[in-house]
């Protein structure tokens, strides 16, 4: 059976495209709000990060009305470090909105969560964005959208896909380049005719793959997924299987059912096959495993995530300041909240070491675990992290690394400087192309080439460049690659930081602290050009005499401190360094914190 009243969409792009602005015109123009409702720019980032960032992290459902016709639409994140999001939520849609930016064009994770798009054999809306930017190159972004799908291996029914010319922003669609649209009727009324209604059996078994994980504190773990076959009821019994059979088969009940209207969960009494829906009352739910009826268990097959590419250490804080802000410190507490969010991450794995105080943690990329850190901090957890690794395989007995696609759109006088920096990374030049005064690069770099990266590309580019990047494939290891350049300064005592010693210690290098900052032996306060790393007491006080020299007691001037943010400090660390994170803190720090016993350790 063809229901014609339901389409089941996700819309995909690539960071700063604008999907969820678009998604909020949605919403508007489908009469989700009422006309005097106050509401929030970007409205589906609920998470306070996602607000803050100004990115999706979590893909999150919504659905609108349109022509007695209920449009349910997953918002997904652009990031590549979460596309383990994007590749799950594409098994509960029967189509994809790929929305391109009409100046930037396709990049890096256009074509990553294009190609998953593909694979599932989706119907495809092609919308090309921000038609109002001076900058937009409306017909040559059509064609290399084409192009794209051409490099990908599109079928005919893909390449034939509508395109349409929209403003997310203004909240108007057009189906003509030439043509301003006034509201998003031809985007809807595409929809409708393009992408096509879930043919489903409503007679069969229940059957629902579980494709997203919420939590609510009242009723425990909801499960979100499309039901495949069949119709679903409140208080009906039911068999939780695995088709990779990572757990055996056990029964459970649905306590609560919810279908999403707006931005609203509503409760109801049953729903049928084709419906995205949210349930509670089976407790151990997790992503990938099917709700079956009990009379007859069929697992359904869920999608191979793509494997993590980076990992990291997460430690017990032993510093002289642990405990002081912290809440949850102890391992016990940092190992139960860890492998809580495996629950709900997909990409991410959490394994125990030989040590009860340390585990290490793999993910997408630095920014996939800067955010899990940031998260940790922010519900009261102290502990400490070690310098993000590339994770190498061995494939036919030969050692290889992680490899990126790295895309960069570069103004003309800095590509002297970013070629050189590749050069030194072992990026290899794919592409360059002009675009406009400025030049698109293509190179594929290992992934621990990018580590440290980003902050000298701005620097390198004077704060135009834009960077962006996704993982392609394992290659032969490429050799060493010189990580960093600058040397730390490290406190030489413990204290509390004094302006006298700070002034000294700041023709050394930059400052991470400012005055009246207590700090430890051992504790990194600043870096400093020169490649080896150099002993500062910022605790040294002014010694009193009664004898006085004119303009001696002038005011010292300090130069303001370099505020790290965690992806800065991550970037930042060397190999014999850690980063103490606490809910207040974020403090760089020698794993070896005696001066005395490190450079025993250092020069024997």
């Amino acid at each position: 059976m063809v229901r014609n009243d339901l389409r089941n969409i996700a819309i995909i792009a690539h960071v700063d495209h604008g999907k969820t602005t678009l998604v909020d015109q949605m919403l508007k123009q489908a009469g989700t709000f009422r006309e005097n409702q106050v509401v929030e720019e970007r409205v589906m980032d609920s998470n306070a990060i996602e607000r803050e960032r100004g990115i999706t992290i979590l893909a999150k459902n919504t659905s609108v009305r349109y022509k007695d016709t209920k449009i349910n639409i997953v918002d997904t994140p652009g990031h590549a470090d979460f596309s383990g999001e994007v590749e799950r939520i594409l098994k509960m849609v029967d189509g994809v909105i790929l929305l391109v930016d009409s100046a930037e064009g396709p990049m890096p994770q256009t074509r990553f969560v294009l190609q998953k798009a593909l694979e599932f054999g989706h119907k495809i809306i092609i919308v090309i964005n921000k038609i109002d930017r001076p900058d937009a190159r409306l017909n040559e972004v059509g064609d290399e959208v084409l192009e794209l799908l051409l490099n990908l291996d599109a079928n005919d029914e893909q390449l034939d896909s509508p395109i349409i010319y929209c403003s997310g922003r203004d909240g108007t669609a057009s189906m003509s380049p030439n043509v301003p649209g006034e509201d998003l009727i031809p985007l809807f009324d595409q929809i409708l005719d393009h992408i096509p209604a879930p043919e489903v059996d409503m007679e069969g078994d229940m059957q629902m793959l579980v494709s997203s994980i919420d939590y609510n504190e009242y009723v425990g773990r909801i499960g979100i997924g499309r039901i495949e076959r069949g119709s679903m009821k409140v208080g009906q019994p039911v068999t939780v299987a695995d088709y990779h059979d990572r757990v055996k088969p056990y029964n459970g009940k649905i306590v609560t059912l919810y279908t999403i209207e707006g931005l609203a969960r509503t409760p109801v009494d049953s729903c049928t096959a084709g419906d995205i829906v949210c349930f509670s009352g089976i407790e151990n739910i997790t992503i990938g495993e099917t709700l079956c009826a009990q009379s007859n268990v069929e697992p359904l097959p869920f999608v191979k995530i793509s494997e993590p590419t980076v990992e990291m250490f997460f430690m017990v804080n032993d510093s002289p300041f642990a405990g002081k802000d912290g809440k949850f410190v102890t391992s016990r507490h940092l190992r139960e909240r860890l492998f809580r969010e495996l629950l709900k991450d997909v990409s991410l794995r959490v394994s125990e070491t030989d040590t009860t105080d340390a585990f290490r943690v793999s993910g997408r990329g630095e920014m996939h675990l800067s955010i899990l850190i940031e998260n940790l901090r922010r519900e009261g957890y102290e502990f400490q992290v070690g310098a993000p690794k590339a994770l190498m395989k061995e494939i036919d007995g030969v050692k290889c690394e992680p490899i990126e696609r790295m895309i960069a759109d570069v103004p003309q006088d800095a590509l002297g400087s970013v070629m050189e920096k590749m050069g030194a990374r072992k990026g290899e030049l794919v592409t360059m192309n002009p675009k406009g005064d400025r030049m698109r690069v293509e190179f594929l770099v290992p992934a621990r080439g990018l580590f440290g990266y980003r902050n000298e590309f701005l620097t390198d580019t004077k704060g135009e460049g834009v960077l962006s990047s996704v993982f392609h494939s394992y290659q032969p290891y490429k050799g060493e690659i010189q990580k960093r350049s600058q040397g730390s300064l490290i406190a030489f005592e413990t204290g509390e930081a004094i302006t006298y010693g700070l002034y000294n210690a700041q023709e050394r290098g930059t400052l991470f602290i400012g005055a009246g900052t207590p700090v430890y032996e051992g504790m990194v306060v600043g870096c400093t050009p020169k490649s080896e790393d150099i002993s500062v007491n910022v605790c040294k006080k002014k010694q009193l005499t009664n004898t006085r020299a004119s303009g001696s007691d002038d005011a010292l001037r300090l130069v303001p401190p370099r505020q790290m943010s965690i992806e800065a400090a991550l970037e930042f660390l060397a190999d014999d360094e850690l980063l103490e994170v606490t809910p207040n803190n974020l403090r760089i720090r020698k794993k070896i914190l005696s001066n005395q016993l490190r450079m025993k350790k250092n020069h024997g």
